[in-house]
């Protein structure tokens, strides 16, 4: 099993033929998870908590839209939560891609799609990170 580490990425929806790119946020770490996207106003891309297994919405300032994915990243329901919400905890859940509403729809995602996330390695150490 991999271990995710807090830091961005990117997040591919689909299969090769209509794969499409989406900036991610990755929260591995308590805190993160914790934190997630309380006190946002927005967010360009998507999250993905890891391990995660239900949300909850209070305390938000927007709707989401939730996917639960299982172990190998497959998604097993999509549900969009307004503000207040709790969501009901997913049995086979291992991880959840939170994003604006709406979003989920415009990237194609409904279960059984596959996503593939991918973390942006961190420079060397003793570099700026620069090219």
């Amino acid at each position: 099993m991999r271990r995710w580490r807090d830091g961005d990425g990117t997040l591919t929806v689909g299969t090769d033929s209509g794969a499409r790119q989406v900036p991610l946020r990755i929260a591995a770490s308590y805190r993160a998870r914790t934190r997630g996207l309380l006190g946002r106003d927005g967010i360009e891309g998507a999250l993905m908590l890891t391990p995660c297994g239900s949300v909850h919405t209070f305390g938000m300032r927007f709707a989401i839209d939730v996917a639960y994915l299982d172990r190998t990243f497959r998604v097993l329901a999509v549900t969009t939560m307004r503000p207040g919400r709790l969501g009901l905890p997913r049995l086979r859940a291992r991880h959840v891609v939170e994003a604006e509403a709406g979003a989920m729809e415009r990237w194609g995602v409904r279960p059984g799609v596959r996503m593939e996330p991918a973390a942006t390695p961190a420079p060397a150490p003793g570099t700026s990170g620069a090219p």
